[in-house]
């Protein structure tokens, strides 16, 4: 009888919340959560790395500490999910951890994620591997998206067609053709990164709770033509962004302060509903059913939004197939950890692409 294998994953995306954890168990090359946990960026972690996300002095210095902090983080999470399960270190075949992004250039030839993997390691006493989007990004791919696969796994359908859409800091997509057997991904463009920016700048919250605040306000039809205009949203795929591109100082651009408050987080939740749903319609096509995973999936007006642009698909939150929204892309590196140490490849050059299939991750040795 084969033993079990058991993973822990974990996600720190783009929209710098913090840290979302997961343990599971491989059945059948599938993963089974066990238990997850959160942890929310403390202030200042938070403000130092969305710091880094820009030019700034001594850098290498405070990305290291800053890589060491995330470490701290993850460590804290690993620890969670093993008290919960009661599992010890040395049941967990490998954690599968992310990092914090905080450059994305894959036209340049890299991209960064911020993990002492071997830190990692040495505090939980697991094998950790991590590092997993610079092999893709090697091979001419974007890096990202990397969760398609896993998508593909665990949603897509004999007789319906699917997109998986990710509500992170960035929204992205996975198109799954009914039976599975077709399946692309792309970056559409901001999801809650704008979003969460506007907010906190006007209000001192993170986030806006529900989309409560862009309810209040009223649409600007001009702004949002300008910035509409943007080259990335009418690209075609595979593409990729971040806060690169998606910032404070591209929102600046377009005098943001010159309307309502209330008005201009109106408009970006209309931003990312109209750039989401451009780019379905016009790269992939309307589907029976979009599954939504990532933060925005607890925004009922950002929800709402989309079920009324790409109407008559069914929008629905993941958890309608029993798979917690915000644990999908933690779930996907955990699977992914297990094909790196399976000797599989972890990226879809559809998504991606790259110029083929590749084995994804560093590994360093618990």
């Amino acid at each position: 009888m084969t033993v079990p294998a058991h993973f822990i994953g974990i996600m720190s995306g783009t929209s710098m919340d913090g840290v979302d954890a997961v343990l599971v168990r491989m059945e059948q090359h599938m993963p089974v959560s066990l238990a997850a946990t959160f942890i929310a960026f403390d202030d200042l972690s938070r403000a130092e790395l969305l710091a880094l996300n820009m030019p700034g002095t001594d850098e290498i210095h405070r990305a290291a500490l800053a890589a060491n902090r995330v470490a701290d983080l993850y460590a804290a999470a690993v620890a969670q999910l093993l008290a919960q399960a009661n599992f010890r270190p040395g049941q967990i075949s490998a954690i599968g951890a992310h990092g914090q992004t905080v450059r994305h250039r894959p036209q340049l030839g890299y991209t960064v994620q911020l993990l002492n993997g071997a830190r990692l390691a040495e505090l939980s006493g697991i094998r950790t591997i991590c590092d997993f989007r610079s092999r893709d990004v090697a091979a001419g791919g974007e890096g990202a998206p990397l969760v398609p696969a896993f998508h593909a796994a665990v949603f897509a359908h004999p007789l319906r067609s699917r997109v998986v859409l990710n509500l992170g800091g960035i929204a992205n997509v996975t198109s799954l053709a009914a039976g599975g057997n077709d399946v692309a991904g792309f970056d559409c463009g901001p999801a809650n990164v704008l979003l969460d920016f506007w907010c906190e700048r006007h209000t001192g919250a993170r986030l806006d709770a529900d989309g409560a605040w862009a309810r209040s306000g009223t649409l600007v039809p001009a702004l949002l033509k300008a910035m509409l205009a943007e080259p990335f949203f009418a690209a075609a795929p595979p593409k990729s962004t971040g806060r690169d591109l998606f910032s404070g100082d591209w929102l600046a651009q377009f005098q943001p302060e010159a309307h309502a408050p209330a008005d201009v987080q109106a408009t970006l939740l209309a931003l990312s509903a109209t750039t989401i749903a451009d780019g379905i319609a016009r790269h992939i096509g309307l589907p029976d059913d979009v599954l939504v995973c990532g933060g925005g999936a607890l925004n009922g007006a950002l929800m709402q939004a989309l079920a009324d642009k790409l109407a008559p698909a069914q929008v629905a939150s993941t958890a309608v197939l029993g798979v917690d929204p915000m644990s999908v892309e933690a779930l996907a590196f955990a699977m992914l950890a297990w094909r790196c140490l399976e000797g599989k490849p972890g990226n879809l050059p559809s998504a991606t692409g790259a110029t083929g299939m590749r084995v994804l991750g560093a590994i360093y040795p618990g």
